[in-house]
């Protein structure tokens, strides 16, 4: 935030400053101070909020709120973890299935219980369960 300033960035700085309204609003709403994975699960909420806003603005045709939406979720990733390749991913599914002991499509709910911890605010949701999935099929 201090960067920001100092370098006048004002759009950026607005970003940040979103960023921590909406980490302390969940402070004040939970009574308490968060812990770091807390205001990851926060972070992560407000780059999915204006990802899936997205799509909207590029149908309504809004190019001035598409450009400041992909501006906002360039600075928003920089303060997550670095996302998991799909690689990444189905080596933690095959990991989960052999854990689990899931042979098909009915084990689906014991392999996402235990992946999505492992994967939570590094994976998009979908994309697990598609290559979970995936793999449950074959």
């Amino acid at each position: 935030m201090k960067e920001a300033m100092r370098n006048q960035d004002k759009f950026r700085l607005s970003v940040i400053r979103m960023l921590r309204a909406a980490v302390k609003n969940a402070e004040i709403e939970m009574k308490r101070q968060l812990d770091d994975r807390q205001i990851e699960d926060i972070i992560g909420r407000e780059l999915k909020q204006r990802k899936d806003a997205l799509p909207e603005f590029e149908k309504a045709g809004r190019q001035d709120l598409v450009d400041q939406t992909k501006a906002e979720i360039e600075i928003i990733a920089g303060y997550l973890p670095e996302p998991l390749t799909e690689e990444e991913i189905a080596a933690l599914v095959e990991q989960a299935i052999r854990e689990t002991g899931a042979s098909g499509k009915a084990d689906m709910g014991k392999v996402m219980a235990v992946l999505m911890p492992k994967v939570k605010g590094r994976a998009d949701g979908k994309v697990v369960n598609r290559i979970v999935q995936q793999r449950l099929q074959s």
